[in-house]
Order: C-alpha cells, then sequence, then structure tokens
C-alpha cells in the first residue's frame, strides 16, 4: 500500500462528480471554519451553545471536510466516507443544536432558513451519492 502524497490536493482523473465534490468539501471546510471562528454559522452556534462539546464537533466538521477532500485526491476509501460524514454534518448539526428550542419548523431545521447554502449542502450529498461517484470509489479506491 503505497503512502499518501501531500501534494496532491486534486484528482483530474476522477469522474467530475468525485472533482466537483472535492472542490466543494474544501469550500465548504472554509466556510466552516470561518462559521467556527467568528460565529456567524450553525458549528459557530454550536460552539456558543452547547460549550466545549460544540468546539469539538465543530472541529471534527472542518476536519471531515478537509480530510475527506484531501483523501479522496489520493484515491482513498476512507475519504470518501469522510466525505459523506461531512456533507451531511450541517443537517445533523442543526438538528442537534435546535433540539433545545420548540416553535421551529422542520423545514427550518432541515434548511437553516439559508437558502443559497442549502443548495450547496444538497449539491454535495448529491455528487457524492451520484452512481458515477459511488461506482468509481468501489472500484479504483483502496
Amino acid at each position: 500500500m503505497s503512502s499518501l502524497d501531500p501534494r496532491k490536493w486534486f484528482d483530474r482523473l476522477q469522474p467530475q462528480t468525485l472533482q466537483i465534490a472535492t472542490l466543494l468539501l474544501y469550500l465548504n471546510g472554509f466556510f466552516a471554519l470561518i462559521g467556527l471562528v467568528d460565529e456567524s454559522d450553525w458549528i459557530g452556534f454550536a460552539r456558543v451553545t452547547k460549550g466545549g462539546l460544540g468546539l469539538l464537533v465543530g472541529l471534527a466538521v472542518v476536519a471531515a471536510h478537509v480530510l475527506g477532500g484531501f483523501l479522496m485526491a489520493n484515491d482513498r476509501r476512507l475519504g470518501y466516507w469522510l466525505g459523506l460524514v461531512a456533507a451531511f454534518s450541517p443537517f445533523l448539526l442543526r438538528f442537534w443544536v435546535l433540539a433545545d428550542f420548540d416553535g421551529i419548523s422542520l423545514w427550518d431545521r432541515i434548511s437553516g432558513n439559508n437558502t443559497l447554502s442549502l443548495i450547496f449542502e444538497v449539491a454535495l450529498c448529491a455528487l457524492l451519492l451520484h452512481p458515477h461517484s459511488r461506482e468509481h470509489q468501489r472500484v479504483w479506491y483502496r
């Protein structure tokens, strides 16, 4: 088994679905880090409302985005699974953070009341779950 190439952050030989998913993982990871630091996103809100556990969950979400993209670029199956966890993390995070609040609709818990962010979150999930992506990772990833 070969080691990871620290210079390989993107693989142009993968299907377009995985290429775009890799870029979205990096982009969402960057914005998740910004949201964690300045409390402008659900990750930052989790850090404030849930304390130390919220900070750990936020750091894990950021790490899942970046490591998922990096490992996917290096053809690792673990990267694909981390990417899936990262892709679905905003939905799970909102449910977790908003569990303490009553009167919030299911749509607001799913969307976070931000349509543009929801579009990118759903797109990342769809790209990773696309048949081309699943087949490529099943055949070629180690």
